[in-house]
């Protein structure tokens, strides 16, 4: 009886992807030095990973080293043991998923062209005939990237379903997409198949915290992470949104750099609702999606030219003021963009917090509003974990436990969804 492999002592038995398996298919990117994060990434999360390389990858890593990865032979050529068939044919026992990660132009090509000249073309195909979901992520020079018959190629299989991850534009290159960004999908992906229900759709979302400057050199803010409104923009993304905005505050995650994402870093909550203003008046958005932890005050004066002496006698008295509300400027500047604001509070009950994010729904004239309590563990801010509560103009709501904020995103894109497609009215202010 062959022994468990060591390597797969990190899977979690009780992880996200826990029971799930993913097939990697590795092609001759020089981005495959990521390969061995991403595997042991979704293999932490409990899922068993196989791995399939083409003759290109094998001569830039050594198989031995993504058998180490994944706890499992890597499949170098096929043989009479018909590995494709058994990893991604109409069988019993088949892989949950194919990721094609890192994937060349030439791979990409030969997919759209039904061309099976390597295992990992091969496996492809014959996911393709499985109906197995197919994740590519591409990653090669930009010129390679932008050549018009690679693109014809990638719409092709993105009408044939295939979903596509990244790449990234940076130093002109077209390079692979961040690990965390491949594995987060991945999970949403796996753990329940994506529509693509926002094509054609425009979202703004706000994100991270806002900054108060106090002088040049200190400042108010707090422990907003951008979590929660990162991972909404990666769900919009997922779901095939034309154009996904992020005014983004200080957070401590990496947006998205897909090529239908912008990004505006801001500071302050001025900064912010004037980036809000501007991309309303300039671009009609589907939905605007207020997931900022905002300051709701800032100091009277500014000191930005200087800093305040250390130990002024006396110590050192702020007065603060309130600072504008940013769905209120969004309600002025579009009255019919589909607006969703988040309500954080602080050990509450339910009902209080219900009552409060209703009231504030109905003040500023929103159409759904997100409430949390980030006085709770696990909740809110710097935590991976929410538990929020999706409220309707009418007070009606859906509580989402606590679960990880990929999936919590997922919720709250699966009602924004559901009110465009009815295209709801906003909440009439009484």
């Amino acid at each position: 009886m062959q022994k468990r492999h060591p390597s797969k002592d990190i899977m979690d038995p009780k992880g996200l992807l826990a029971g799930k398996k993913i097939c990697i298919c590795v092609t001759g990117s020089v981005a495959i030095i990521q390969t061995v994060y991403i595997i042991r990434e979704l293999m932490r999360l409990g899922a068993e990973t196989y791995v399939v390389m083409s003759k290109a990858a094998q001569q830039l890593m050594n198989p031995n080293l993504l058998h180490w990865a994944s706890g499992n032979p890597v499949v170098t050529e096929l043989t009479g043991s018909v590995e494709h068939v058994a990893l991604a044919g109409d069988v019993l026992d088949n892989v949950d998923l194919l990721l094609i990660c890192p994937a060349t132009a030439n791979t990409i090509s030969k997919i759209a062209c039904g061309i099976d000249d390597t295992p990992v073309t091969t496996v492809v195909t014959t996911g393709f005939g499985a109906k197995i979901p197919i994740v590519i992520v591409p990653a090669m020079h930009y010129s390679m990237y932008n050549h018009p018959i690679v693109k014809k190629n990638i719409l092709t299989l993105k009408e044939l379903g295939v979903t596509f991850l990244g790449p990234r534009i940076e130093e002109n290159k077209a390079k692979i997409a961040h690990v965390n960004e491949i594995v987060n999908d991945v999970m949403k992906i796996i753990k329940n198949v994506p529509k693509r229900d926002l094509v054609g759709r425009k979202i703004l979302i706000t994100a991270g915290p806002t900054r108060e400057y106090i002088d040049g050199v200190r400042f108010i803010t707090n422990p907003s992470s951008g979590r929660m409104g990162i991972a909404i923009a990666q769900e919009a993304v997922l779901r095939g949104a034309d154009l996904v905005t992020i005014v983004y505050g200080k957070g401590t995650v990496e947006p998205p750099a897909y090529e239908n994402v912008k990004v505006i870093n801001i500071e302050s909550t001025e900064q912010l609702i004037n980036e809000v203003i501007r991309e309303l008046k300039e671009t009609k958005y589907d939905a605007f999606v207020c997931a900022a932890a905002i300051a709701d005050y800032t100091p009277e004066e500014h000191h930005t030219g200087t800093k305040i002496r250390s130990k002024q006698p006396g110590g050192l008295t702020l007065k603060l003021r309130t600072t504008p509300k940013c769905v209120s400027e969004a309600r002025i500047t579009d009255p019919d963009v589909y607006i969703c604001a988040f309500k954080a509070e602080f050990n509450v009950t339910e009902k209080e917090m219900i009552d409060k994010a209703y009231k504030g729904m109905i003040k500023y004239n929103l159409n759904l509003m997100v409430a949390n309590d980030v006085g709770k563990e696990k909740r809110g801010f710097v935590n991976e974990t929410n538990e929020i509560y999706i409220i309707n103009p009418d007070k009606t709501y859906k509580h989402i436990p606590l679960e990880q904020k990929a999936l919590v995103a997922s919720e709250i894109i699966d009602k924004i969804v559901e009110d465009l497609q009815g295209k709801k009215a906003p909440a009439v202010t009484t």
